[in-house]
This record gives structure tokens, C-alpha cells and sequence, in this order.
């Protein structure tokens, strides 16, 4: 197989854009900014959704799912959240399409006008909330833990396959509560949940904080977020969690009678994670070869690749590999045997070096005779040629050893690439040449934030962990107390 990608270094856009086609996990539709996601690519969206939904359920919370269309006028009834996504939003208008008589094309027919137009749903705060004054009376219906796995319509004039398209996949989170500091510690656990997510299953490590007033969403009281920092020094916000305090409970009407028999609106949470993680999970780790996955999320884990040359050397080959297939399927393991005889083995090498399988085995007529395999490992190119024996309990360890090396380099590029800054001009340095996180006093105006827009960066988040520390704001040397992270981003 010739080499496919273009370099990183040489075009960081295109060799992302290569990697996920020629990789095989998705491609552009006919539809203009939608994509189709090939089996590889939704492969590794089932594996993300399973442990997610796995760590949903564990913390009590139940799968439903809602309509696609919400009524325009629900929009209206909470003022932020229209004005968040009004510009995003598509419309559906009519009902029906006809033939005109007089040229024969297929048009819109203008009798069949909706009596209220419909949102393709954006986001499902306004019609969930609408469904659950039905379900609410009493302080003893709550909370409600809802989740649903879903599909959303945002209307993007830029597009980039995972990272930004019209239509895209994602889980929406949304729950109600009978006090103020349930929800807010829901919000706290659903952040938490996230970070735990793309750290131990993704090996992407995040730093978690609050976002500001003006970049929080559009309807929250307090936005959460987890910031990830890809290879080339951008940003990505990889999973938010809202406190929504009452505002679509007061919007929608939905009140309860609390314990002491007084009424009261809930309280509410939302929060989500979309398909734009396979986007941060290839920028995270991949390089000019292909992929590089994580074994807890990868499709394929172990690829036993045989070589010979007549059919004849085939059969006891392929006696060990099925062996050795069962024996790592019994850890747990998922296994290609790649019996093939279409591809030549150095293709299938290179094939899979691309999807980025973790351990990849080669099983050739002197290892039948030695009793060995040459094994291959992804995240750091190395080969090695190992005894049969026991090799099913070894790449089980080494998968928990290649889990946690991908995590480990992508923390150590994480902390090399996060500068401290004290002024306008070292902020400036970072964002146009070093890239990477700038830690920077900020004194908590719009005025200061919109000057940091103007570089095309922004505040990602106010740590959550942050020590308080005096120092001056780098846009307006006002005082300040604590450090915020400011990064461009995608």
C-alpha cells in the first residue's frame, strides 16, 4: 500500500481530512456539510456509546428518546435559547411535494403548509421539557435521570467531517430535580463522568472548568466543560454539562408540589457528548502512518496477519491463529485472523498500521516451526518476535500497557504545550507561534474577553481546580485572582 496521508507537518488539515477517508471511518454525502459514517468509523461510535451508556446507567439514569420536531413556538418561551440557536436552525414548512403540470418537475405544493412550522431539533431542551410537565406533580416524581442516544440538525456553513457537521450524533442528557443543590451537583457528576470517559476509554486528558457568561449555553445558568488539546495546538471542547437552574421549568410551567406542600418549578440539568470525539480521538493521537486507537475503544484490538506462499503452507497456519484467536477471545479480546488471499501480507500491514489496530500479529511458516509470532505493537512501531506460549495473558497485559502510553503521551504533549503568561504580548506569542494552552489573568469583563476574540482564541474555561493567585489582568492590568485558559480552538 503507497503511502495515502499527507503529512502533518506538511498540511495539518488535509492530514486529517485524508486520515478519516482512507481509514475508512467516514466520508461526505450528497448532502451538503452531512456525512456518512462508514462501519469502521461507527464501529468506534458503538464502542464509545456502549461504555458511556454503561457509565450513564451506573449513576441511575434511564435511556428514552423524543420527537424530532419541535413546534417553532416552543423556541419562544425561553428567550436565550432561540436567541443561541436561531441561526443554526432548519425549518420544515410544508408537508408535501407534487408534480407541476406545466414542466413536470417535483415542487414543494403550496397547499400543504404547515398551520406551525417545525424545527428539526437542534437540541432537545424546549420539547423534553414540555413533555415533563406531564409527568410531574409531586416532589415524589423526581428527579427524573433521562438520557436519550440521538440525532441533531445544526445548521454549519463550515464543515469538517466529525468535527463540525449539519447533521451529527450525540447523547443528550436531561434531568429534573427538586433543589437547587441536587441539580448542581447532577451537573458536577455528569462533568465528572465525561473526564473519567475520555481519560480511561479515549486516553485523551481534559481539563475540566466552567465557561464564561458569553460562551455558555445558550439558556444555562452555569455551563461545565472538559477542554482537549489536539497535536497541533488547538483546542476542542470535548463534552459540556449545563445547570440550567429553573429557567425551562418556569418557561414550560413545570412545577411540583415540594415536601413541605408548597409549589415550586424544578430544577434542571442537560449535558452531552457528540461524535465529534472520533475527531478528537484522531487529532489527539494518530500520526503520518494512520490511526493510533486506544485498545478500549478500538474496533478491531489484535490483527493475526498469516504469511505464506503456497496454499499448502496455509492450513497448519491458520490451525495456530484460529487457536490463538479463541484463546485471546476468552480475555475479552477482539480478533481479526485476516486469512485473505486477495492482499499480500505487506498490504494488510500497512492496512491496518492505518486503522490504527493496537497489536498486530504475523504468523509465517518458521514460527510454526519455532513455536513463535512476530509481534507488532502501534503506538510505538516496535516488533518482536515472541514464544506461542502464553501469548494470549501477554497482549492482554500489553493492552492495558498500550491504553495507558497513549494517555501518558498525549499528557506529556498536554503539559509541554500549556504556557503561563503574564502579559499581552506572551499571549499573543502563544496563540500565533507556540500554540498549546495560555494560562492568563483575566479581570472577569466582556470588554477584556471580546480584546482575546479579536486574536481568534477565547476563553475556554475557568478551572475548576484553580488556586486563587493575585495578579493582573493581561488585556486591561486590572486585578485578578485567578488564571483562566485561553486557547484557539475548533
Amino acid at each position: 500500500m503507497a503511502k495515502v496521508l499527507t503529512s502533518r507537518e506538511e498540511d495539518y488539515a488535509q492530514w486529517y481530512n485524508d486520515l478519516v477517508i482512507k481509514s475508512g471511518l467516514a466520508e461526505n454525502s450528497a448532502v451538503r456539510g452531512c456525512m456518512v459514517i462508514k462501519p469502521y468509523g461507527y464501529a468506534i461510535w458503538e464502542k464509545m456509546r456502549g461504555e458511556l451508556d454503561r457509565m450513564f446507567k451506573a449513576t441511575g439514569h434511564e435511556n428514552a428518546y423524543f420527537p424530532l420536531f419541535i413546534p417553532k413556538s416552543f423556541f419562544s418561551r425561553e428567550a436565550n435559547h432561540v436567541e443561541g440557536f436561531a441561526k443554526e436552525c432548519a425549518v420544515v414548512t410544508h408537508y408535501r411535494l407534487k408534480t407541476d403540470e406545466e414542466t413536470g418537475e417535483i415542487i414543494v405544493d403550496p397547499d400543504a403548509k404547515l398551520e406551525e412550522e417545525l424545527i428539526v431539533r437542534p437540541t432537545s431542551e424546549t420539547i423534553i421539557w414540555n413533555t415533563y410537565k406531564n409527568w410531574v406533580q409531586s416532589y415524589r416524581d423526581l428527579p427524573i435521570l433521562i438520557n436519550q442516544w440521538a440525532n441533531v440538525v445544526r445548521w454549519e456553513m463550515r464543515t469538517r467531517l466529525f468535527l463540525r457537521t449539519t447533521e451529527f450524533l450525540w447523547q443528550e442528557g436531561h434531568t429534573a430535580h427538586a433543589t437547587r443543590k441536587e441539580a448542581e451537583e447532577e451537573a458536577t457528576q455528569m462533568v465528572n463522568i465525561y473526564t473519567e470517559f475520555s481519560e480511561k476509554f479515549l486516553g485523551i486528558p481534559v481539563l475540566v472548568g466552567s465557561k464564561t457568561e458569553s460562551e455558555k449555553f445558550a439558556g444555562a445558568v452555569e455551563t461545565l466543560t472538559i477542554e482537549a488539546l489536539m497535536q497541533d495546538g488547538k483546542a476542542l471542547q470535548a463534552g459540556t454539562s449545563h445547570f440550567l437552574g429553573q429557567n425551562f421549568a418556569k418557561a414550560f410551567d413545570v412545577q411540583f408540589t415540594n415536601r413541605e406542600g408548597k409549589l415550586d418549578h424544578v430544577w434542571a440539568t442537560s449535558w452531552g457528548m457528540t461524535t465529534r470525539m472520533i475527531g478528537a480521538l484522531i487529532m489527539a493521537h494518530s500520526d503520518n502512518n494512520g490511526l493510533v486507537l486506544p485498545p478500549k475503544v478500538a474496533p478491531i484490538q489484535v490483527v493475526i496477519v498469516p504469511i505464506y506462499r503456497g496454499n499448502d503452507e496455509l492450513p497448519p497456519i491458520a490451525e495456530v491463529a484460529n487457536k490463538m484467536k479463541e484463546e485471546l477471545t476468552a480475555f475479552g479480546i477482539e480478533v481479526k485472523f485476516d486469512d485473505r488471499d486477495t492482499q499480500k501480507p505487506g498490504w494488510k500491514f500497512a492496512e491496518y498500521e492505518l486503522k490504527g489496530v493496537p497489536v498486530r500479529i504475523a504468523i509465517g511458516p518458521r514460527d510454526i516451526e519455532n513455536g513463535t509470532v512476530e509481534l507488532a505493537r502501534r503506538d510505538t512501531l516496535e516488533k518482536k518476535v515472541m514464544p506461542q506460549e502464553g501469548i494470549a495473558a501477554y497482549i492482554k497485559a500489553l493492552l492495558d500497557e498500550i491504553q495507558e502510553n497513549i494517555y501518558n503521551k498525549a499528557l506529556k504533549f498536554r503539559n509541554a504545550s500549556t504556557h503561563r503568561v503574564d502579559t499581552w504580548d506572551e499571549l499573543v506569542d502563544v496563540l500565533e507561534n507556540k500554540g498549546g494552552f495560555a494560562l492568563a489573568h483575566w479581570d472577569g469583563t466582556q470588554e477584556s474577553e471580546d480584546r482575546i476574540k479579536e486574536t481568534k482564541a477565547s476563553i475556554r474555561c475557568l478551572l475548576t481546580d484553580a488556586e486563587e493567585e493575585e495578579g493582573k489582568c493581561v488585556v486591561s492590568g486590572k486585578p485578578s485572582k485567578q488564571r483562566v485558559v485561553i486557547a484557539k480552538a475548533y
